[in-house]
């Protein structure tokens, strides 16, 4: 079973930016981030297939966060997300899987508990 390790969250006002890490305790050849807002569905934020490629993020966040591998442990990614608005706000979930698409939650079989990110006006 991978178990997945997440940390980073927090509150901060809009502008303001905050780092999310995610560790898998296995290889898996995806990792990704999602969140969920109360009362909304849950949503893809990014993803990387941990082999290299292309990464994934959603329209939201293009240009504002950036996801990255740690240069010495491969499933170990982080979230960089700066220029934050309150829409951000949610519990946001790291996921690891064998994907063939980045942003389809169904393909990640493993899922952190959550770290909430809650982002003020």
């Amino acid at each position: 079973q991978v178990q997945l390790r997440e940390s980073g969250g927090g509150s901060v006002q809009a502008g303001g930016s905050l780092r999310l890490s995610c560790t898998a305790s296995h290889d898996r050849n995806c990792l990704g981030w999602f969140r969920q807002a109360p009362g909304k569905e849950r949503e893809a934020v990014a993803g990387v297939y941990t082999g290299g490629g292309v990464p994934y993020y959603a329209d939201a966040v293009k240009g504002r966060f950036t996801i990255s591998q740690d240069n010495q442990d491969k499933n170990t990614v982080y979230l960089q997300m700066n220029s934050l608005k309150p829409e951000d706000t949610a519990m946001y979930v790291c996921a690891a899987g064998a994907c063939v698409r980045l942003d389809a939650s169904d393909e990640y079989a493993h899922w952190g508990q959550g770290t909430q990110v809650t982002v003020s006006s």
